[in-house]
């Protein structure tokens, strides 16, 4: 879409981020909250503690840019572009482990998983695709970047079906997991850079809309 597409204004992106972020606030406690409950108390809190951990972690030690960046002179792009693509790459394996988790516990559950992580990753992939273009990289070499930087989710997500089907204490851990990192990304980067790239009348509206979404999709689905 980055390569078809002119380049989002901010306020377009920050509507799409609001309603990520709510559809994705939504889902994490009226759906995999709740399905991890059912395998008790003490795993889904510690598989939430887990998977927020992990994400602070990996924020702290393999950092990625977020969607709102300050200008770079052009011959920095091709590296701000690669710093976003290592980012992305990284955050996708515990994604994809909250999306093999939530197949073992439902195949609806997990279907609702992988469409909510796709929206997220629309933006991201805007973030990483954008710069190398403006840095002159070839059309087939962006695409290139953006397949091998979600491999990992395709790891994680095999992973995450295998653990989750091991116990029912693996399986509560694990939708814990997929909780905590859906908190995080949506309190970290969502919502911050939803405030950042447009009016808080704008940002609310986009994630309410989201929210209501959620409950719409888990009420009638």
């Amino acid at each position: 879409m980055a390569l078809l597409l002119r380049k989002p204004s901010t306020r377009t992106v920050g509507m799409m981020l609001g309603f990520a972020a709510g559809l994705m606030l939504a889902i994490v406690f009226l759906e995999v909250l709740e399905e991890a409950l059912k395998t008790g108390y003490a795993y889904p809190v510690l598989g939430l503690f887990i998977g927020i951990v992990a994400f602070l972690l990996l924020d702290n030690y393999f950092p990625h840019r977020h969607f709102v960046t300050d200008e770079v002179p052009r011959g920095a792009y091709v590296k701000k572009g690669m710093l976003m693509a290592t980012g992305i790459a990284l955050h996708n394996f515990p994604e994809g482990l909250a999306i093999g988790a939530g197949f073992a516990a439902a195949t609806s559950l997990g279907i609702t998983l992988a469409i909510l992580i796709a929206l997220h990753n629309i933006p991201e992939g805007f973030a990483m695709a954008i710069p190398l273009r403006a840095g002159g990289s070839r059309r087939r070499y962006i695409v290139l970047i953006a397949i091998l930087a979600g491999l990992p989710m395709g790891v994680g997500a095999l992973l995450g079906a295998l653990l989750g089907t091991l116990s029912t204490a693996m399986l509560g851990v694990s939708l814990g997991f997929a909780a905590g990192a859906m908190l995080y990304i949506v309190c970290d980067e969502l919502i911050p850079d939803v405030y950042r790239l447009t009016s808080a009348h704008v940002a609310i509206a986009g994630i309410t809309a989201g929210v209501i979404l959620g409950i719409t999709l888990i009420y009638f689905i």
